[in-house]
């Protein structure tokens, strides 16, 4: 698969341009077949080096490499995977202390998606009170 699709690399790319910004993440990918898990908000104008969250073991804010996320081999000829359903929702700064509370990226993303739940549940409930 494809880690980045044109449209997500220009993101990144936007992003990078703009590093004092607490971005949310543009992208998931993640190892289907065992521990790996990262985060990007940004992508340097090398076209290699991603800013955002890793967790290969213990979630890291801090620079990986795409040409080497790209270049792992795994049993039965898979790879890195894009997680294609990922929506990140909220900053990477609420997924970095999620994951450092919970243990992990994958263990944090019930408690992230839950608060952005949460949040849009709230905003949409204003302009009905509002009205009343």
């Amino acid at each position: 698969m494809i880690i980045l699709s044109d449209k997500l690399r220009e993101q990144l790319l936007a992003n990078g341009r703009q590093r004092d910004i607490d971005h949310v993440p543009v992208v998931k990918s993640f190892n289907p077949l065992g521990e790996g898990v990262w985060l990007a908000t940004e992508l340097d104008a090398d076209g290699d080096t991603l800013f955002g969250l890793a967790d290969i073991g213990e979630p890291e804010l801090g620079y990986f490499s795409l040409k080497e996320m790209s270049s792992i081999s795994l049993p039965f000829g898979m790879g890195i995977e894009r997680d294609i359903l990922f929506t990140g929702d909220l900053s990477i700064a609420v997924w970095a202390e999620a994951a450092h509370r919970a243990g992990s990226i994958r263990a944090a993303e019930h408690i992230v998606y839950a608060v952005a739940r949460a949040r849009r549940g709230a905003s949409d409930a204003l302009p009905s009170q509002a009205q009343t």
